[in-house]
């Protein structure tokens, strides 16, 4: 395995801007999600995992890195076909594990039903829950975010998370995780994403709230907290202008890369984080909310 010796800073990334959904073949330069730089120990073999929006970006790294740790993986996508096989490729080179793809909308709870049926049916049980799937649209303006724009953020990003956990749960036991996506800007709000923070401040409350009602039954609910990360959503929702140089805010002074997410969603769904649950695991370069 080859290690990198650097990561792409902002001066890496040239002002961009794709139609969405954006494909992550067509991104410059081409996101770090190959997991070149991890070494992987049997944290979860044994496990069955599903993870949702696990065609590109931070999903499609945690499927690799579970492969990679010994979990049999699915993943679940909405449009890009291409990179969802692009996907099952790499976990099967990388991870050497099939990989079960499914098509579907986590705002439909039928698919939600569906498709933790179909991950059932095919490994024999589930695990690990990871709902990562998301959308954002930046606006300006709070006048220019729509009805429809507000209605699609919320119901994907929040609506789409408890459908899954409705699905999941009765197939959820004692020593299984829920891992949620949220995001730093769902602690410290942005001016041109106000509804999509409003709904990841959404998704923290649920995940300490899932984690209290859920604690009697042993199973643990966490949330991954992301800060600036270089993935499809970014020049399919942004600007040129402001994905030109993205992003340096942090106190690491650049992007995250999807593989350097996915280490804490293997420690969040492993027993190393066996006494850890209702937390917000921030993952964010520096990126401070308080």
């Amino acid at each position: 395995m080859v290690t990198k010796e650097r990561r792409p800073t902002p001066d890496d990334i040239p002002p961009q801007q794709l139609d969405y959904p954006a494909s992550q073949a067509d991104m410059t330069p081409q996101p770090d999600s190959d997991l070149s730089n991890y070494s992987p120990a049997g944290k979860l073999k044994g496990k069955v995992a599903f993870i949702t929006g696990a065609d590109s970006g931070i999903g499609r790294a945690v499927a690799i890195a579970y492969a990679m740790e010994g979990a049999e993986v699915a993943i679940f996508y909405n449009v890009n076909d291409g990179d969802a096989e692009e996907t099952k490729k790499m976990v099967k080179d990388i991870g050497n594990k099939d990989c079960l793809i499914i098509k579907g909308d986590v705002r439909n709870y039928e698919d939600c039903e569906s498709a933790i049926a179909q991950v059932v049916e095919r490994f024999g049980k589930l695990n690990i829950l990871i709902n990562n799937a998301a959308y954002q649209m930046v606006q300006k303006k709070f006048e220019d975010i729509t009805l429809e724009q507000f209605r699609r953020t919320m119901e994907t990003n929040v609506f789409g998370y408890f459908y899954m956990v409705k699905a999941a749960l009765p197939h959820l036991e004692e020593g299984d995780v829920i891992i949620n996506t949220g995001s730093i800007v769902g602690k410290m709000g942005k001016n041109f994403l106000v509804d999509y923070a409003t709904s990841k401040g959404a998704v923290h409350t649920f995940t300490k709230s899932l984690a209290l009602n859920l604690g009697d039954r042993g199973i643990r609910v966490n949330s991954v907290v992301p800060g600036p990360v270089w993935t499809p959503n970014i020049p399919a929702t942004m600007t040129a202008k402001q994905v030109d140089n993205y992003d340096s805010d942090g106190i690491i002074k650049r992007t995250a890369q999807p593989e350097e997410l996915a280490p804490a969603y293997v420690f969040l769904g492993s027993s190393d984080s066996s006494f850890v649950t209702g937390a917000l695991y921030d993952v964010t370069g520096g990126q401070l909310s308080a």
